[in-house]
């Protein structure tokens, strides 16, 4: 049985920085900004009993009214099975999150795992807006 836990002190920094770093979303991304990320972010780790961590996910909220989603990601032999939409679900059943009115993400490619969770294209993209680093948009223009 996999065990989601958000005791940020039992997270593989290592691991996590591994898979992030491989991601299309934040590709060659620094150790130390992963680790500030986890700082400041609600994190949870999935963990398997033999193979240690196989899941990480995190939410970046105020508590209050808004979070976002990020890094959502499972390790590759332990996809498959639920895994990332049972992270997700943690957060959103989560006593801490009760009071959210907006949940938000960005994906490329996992629109059917998030829309089963009741994540919807937006409701006004109009107001959506951005600002990218030089480096980062550069980034995503290289990656797309």
């Amino acid at each position: 049985m996999i065990e989601l836990c958000d005791e940020k002190s039992r997270l593989d920094v290592a691991r996590v920085h591994g898979w992030l770093a491989s991601s299309y979303w934040t590709p060659g991304i620094a150790r130390e900004q992963i680790e500030r990320q986890i700082a400041g972010s609600h994190c949870i780790g999935a963990y398997h009993p033999e193979h240690g961590q196989v899941g990480f996910a995190r939410m970046i909220t105020d508590y209050a009214s808004f979070a976002w989603l990020a890094d959502v990601w499972v390790d590759e032999p332990a996809r498959g099975g639920g895994l990332g939409r049972r992270m997700v679900q943690w957060f959103l059943d989560h006593p801490d999150f009760a009071t959210v009115r907006r949940f938000a993400l960005t994906t490329a490619d996992a629109h059917g795992v998030y829309a089963a969770l009741g994540f919807t294209p937006l409701m006004r993209p109009e107001r959506l807006m951005e600002r990218l680093s030089p480096q980062f948009a550069a980034q995503l223009q290289v990656a797309s």
